[in-house]
């Protein structure tokens, strides 16, 4: 099919890599019942999650957080009061994917991609008419040019290395509840349009918890991530009794045979699995992929497994040389289906605001 608004010709736009400088993070505060829980106690664990993550990276760089109206008295609770916020309606609190994607045009303006946001597609448990403006609502916080799309898309569902290479999985930008009828030469043409995507790495799935009731049917943020130009970490589960275990071996032959836009062989850097592989939920999946690069420093998901967490650190310190690795408790964020990448969107250091 050929997909209207999906142009062939090559943006004169980027979307820089997440270790490229950074102006500011965005992050949403917690407000739904599906990210709160039913109880009290549930609800405070939530906002704390979010607010550690927030102080975090307040560490490196500044960070400005959307709240629904009826949560500012929470989120001024607890946040540090030189964390300022932004009040906007809000659905949920999972700013990478309904939030914008970042880029740089060629003069370095800030641009925002605004996918379309359908609730991961349209899941029956989800709310998406306020999160579907929140896209455009922090572009113009930002002083961004907003650049539409037409593809059903998440900010989850898409990484890239800066230099025109970008990873995603075929459950997500081709899933018929997104995007019914769309062919990968469509998506890889609209990647190509608005992020500068000359060449798409396909995974052919993400993590088997990823694809329970909750989940995103297979972000790639939770699997693998470019660390430099031709460097790839990835999930590996080592246990054969988590299904997850196939599912790397799997990945890790996709991209160990894949090569990036500069032509290059990837270099593929296994990060293991910590230790727990079941929750009473199931198999869980929890990754150190979904970790957030910021300016000086690394904000790592830790799972109280000092073995397995040590090791991680270790491995993203070799991988991120000079940068500052600082590990931020995410199990109750994974709990409600996401990380600490899932709840944080960078808006990278541009030459100048968006013209108008």
């Amino acid at each position: 099919m050929s997909t209207p608004g999906v142009g062939a010709r090559r943006a004169a736009r980027t979307m820089p890599a997440e270790w490229a400088p950074h102006e500011r993070t965005w992050m949403a505060w917690p407000s739904a019942d599906y990210t709160l829980g039913d109880t009290p106690e549930s609800a405070e664990g939530a906002r704390r999650a979010w607010a550690a993550v927030a102080v975090a990276v307040a560490r490196f760089e500044p960070v400005t957080v959307l709240v629904d109206p009826a949560g500012v008295d929470d989120a001024t609770r607890h946040l540090p009061a030189d964390v300022p916020l932004h009040v906007t309606p809000l659905d949920d609190a999972w700013i990478r994917d309904s939030g914008p994607t970042f880029v740089l045009g060629d003069d370095g303006r800030l641009g925002a991609v605004d996918w379309v946001f359908n609730g991961w597609g349209a899941q029956s448990w989800a709310a998406w008419d306020r999160d579907a403006l929140v896209a455009g609502e922090v572009a113009r916080a930002a002083g961004a040019e907003v650049i539409a799309s037409r593809m059903v898309n998440e900010g989850g569902g898409v990484h890239v290395d800066g230099e025109g290479t970008a990873l995603v999985t075929r459950t997500v930008q081709l899933d018929e509840h997104r995007n019914p009828g769309w062919t990968v030469e469509d998506v890889e043409a609209e990647l190509r349009r608005t992020l500068g995507v000359e060449r798409t790495i396909w995974l052919p799935r993400g993590l088997t918890r990823d694809y329970d009731e909750f989940g995103t049917r297979g972000h790639v943020d939770i699997v693998a991530t470019f660390a430099s130009p031709g460097t790839v970490l990835v999930h590996e589960q080592r246990d054969p009794a988590h299904p997850d275990h196939a599912v790397s071996i799997e990945i890790l032959d996709v991209l160990r045979s894949a090569r990036d836009a500069r032509g290059r062989l990837l270099q593929v850097v296994p990060v293991p699995a910590p230790s727990v592989l079941h929750d009473e939920r199931g198999p869980v999946d929890h990754s150190y992929i979904n970790h957030l690069v910021v300016n000086g420093g690394v904000v790592l998901c830790t799972f109280d497994d000092p073995e397995a967490d040590e090791r991680a650190a270790e491995i993203v310190r070799r991988a991120y040389p000079g940068r500052t690795v600082v590990g931020v408790d995410a199990r109750a964020l994974f709990a409600r289906g996401g990380g600490i990448h899932c709840i944080t969107q960078q808006q990278p250091a541009s030459a100048a605001p968006a013209a108008g």
